[in-house]
């Protein structure tokens, strides 16, 4: 088990020095997070407590991919591989549940123990052939295959905006509208392959608005219901909905282009530091959206322009 955690560092120090970081002034700057980014996050929000938890739990969620789990078992047996499922879920949750705990949130500090100690026996497996129906079609992917793992955030998200309602919170409303979006933006972050972006015979002017705009209709598609049900009853407070409404699409507008901005490496920390600083500064979108489609349209014409030049003298010789 010990080997198992030296080379989950040893990766870390490597994604790390692939990016460009030094490990230690990487570890370092996590640590900075971790001190700052919650204490940020409570006094900003009302429902900035909900956040940390979801935060928490979003990055447990991560270690329930199947492979993954399928992985641990193999090698580990089955006492071995919770045994190292519940330390991963510590060492993401004590940070937390300590920081709860010291603006005595107690309630939630031990729900969020209680959960994280209960997804380390938990994995998707292979032999569960459930297949969760889907509003989107096959394009684009992103929204097809990531609703499948995640819908039960949007049910989380129309449960709390349920309860906003029935407790007249309407930051509580706002919280779970964002969430639709923020759960929307996490399909992409990872960067696909890159024939998946050489397929497309278009420009890459053309891919990027194909992007966007698929993107931002499915994320509105899916945000809807809180956003109608949020302007009947507080309707006195549209402009402050339908702002957060725009953040939240700009928001992903940005992650999007980030994305490509850095194709097909995954996002540096800079483009993180940039994003999280743009969450809590809108104004910047004005500033950072420019920026990103720039260098997405650089990144992108390495692979789109001899396909879309291919596809041009094709139409021409019809």
């Amino acid at each position: 088990m010990k080997d198992y955690f030296y080379l989950q560092v040893i990766m870390t120090n490597r994604k790390m020095r692939d990016a460009g970081l030094n490990p230690v002034l990487g570890y370092f700057l996590a640590l900075i997070v971790l001190v700052f980014l919650p204490e940020f996050i409570y006094k900003k929000e009302e429902w900035g407590k909900y956040l940390l938890i979801l935060i928490c739990l979003g990055f447990q969620f991560q270690l329930l991919e199947k492979n993954r789990n399928e992985f641990l078992l193999s090698t580990f047996g089955v006492n071995q591989k919770i045994k190292i499922r519940i330390l991963e879920n510590l060492v993401f949750c004590l940070p937390f549940v300590l920081f709860l705990a010291s603006k005595n949130q107690f309630l939630e500090a031990i729900i969020l123990f209680l959960c994280s100690i209960g997804l380390a026996f938990a994995s998707f497996h292979a032999e569960f052939t459930l297949t969760i129906p889907t509003p989107f079609s096959k394009r684009p992917f992103e929204f097809s295959t990531g609703f499948r793992k995640t819908f039960f955030l949007f049910l989380i998200a129309y449960a709390l905006t349920v309860i906003a309602i029935y407790v007249d919170n309407l930051n509580l409303g706002l919280f779970a509208l964002f969430l639709v979006f923020l759960t929307s933006l996490t399909y992409y972050l990872k960067p696909e392959p890159p024939y998946y972006v050489w397929v497309h015979a278009e420009s890459p002017r053309r891919f990027l608005v194909n992007k966007l705009r698929r993107a931002s209709i499915n994320a509105a598609f899916l945000a809807a219901p809180i956003f109608i049900s949020l302007w009947i009853v507080y309707p006195a407070d549209l402009k402050l909905i339908l702002g957060s409404f725009l953040v939240g699409l700009l928001f992903l507008v940005t992650v999007i282009l980030a994305k490509y901005a850095a194709y097909p490496a995954e996002m540096n920390l800079i483009s993180a530091l940039l994003l999280f600083i743009n969450l809590y500064f809108p104004p910047l979108f004005l500033a950072i959206i420019p920026f990103f489609y720039i260098q997405s349209i650089q990144k992108l014409t390495l692979l789109l322009n001899d396909r879309h030049q291919e596809s041009q003298q094709n139409l021409r010789y019809q």
